[in-house]
């Protein structure tokens, strides 16, 4: 029999929380989780996972519900007993008017900004090469393909450059 995850609606995760039957697994990236989660929520990313708690009901969650359920059979596995999830994630918490620890401080998730970074130098080089010279087409091309070898690989070499901004970079 294969493993699933079983949905709980956010109402039912926060009432299972409140009475401490139950224990919340965040398995985003550090980053996201620093940026905003439900108060009490474990991190325990996808590219790391730690050890689960036991005695209690575990409920993952993410941010849309999209990556747990894509990595649902895996985690169910992780767990002895019933394994739950929250229904439509981090923003299925927030849309039910739940309360979320958030720091806006945080920089934002480095695939955001990789996204970001990414959609504004291909727009940049399109718009140069239509306007000023089709070399600048080139710069598109280099994204793209930068893009292509990050998704083949999982080496992002503007993840691994932006994270030496100053934004991202730890206060001494």
């Amino acid at each position: 029999m294969t493993a699933k995850l079983t949905p709980l609606t956010p109402n039912d995760v926060a009432a299972r929380l409140s009475d401490g039957g139950a224990v919340l697994i965040d398995i985003r990236e550090p980053d996201e989780f620093a940026r905003a989660h439900v108060k009490g929520a474990l991190s325990r990313p996808l590219s790391a996972p730690g050890a689960l708690p036991t005695g209690r009901d575990v409920i993952f969650t993410c941010r849309s519900g999209m990556r747990t359920d894509a990595n649902g059979e895996r985690l169910a596995a992780r767990v002895a007993g019933e394994a739950f999830v929250l229904q439509g994630g981090l923003d299925g918490w927030i849309r039910a008017g739940l309360p979320v620890v958030q720091d806006r401080k945080a920089p934002l998730e480095m695939m955001r900004q990789v996204q970001i970074g990414a959609g504004l130098l291909v727009l940049l080089g399109v718009l140069l090469g239509l306007l000023v010279h089709p070399g600048f087409l080139g710069v598109a091309a280099f994204v793209g393909a930068g893009l292509a070898t990050a998704g083949f690989t999982g080496f992002c070499g503007m993840a691994r450059l932006l994270a030496f901004a100053p934004w991202n970079r730890r206060a001494a």
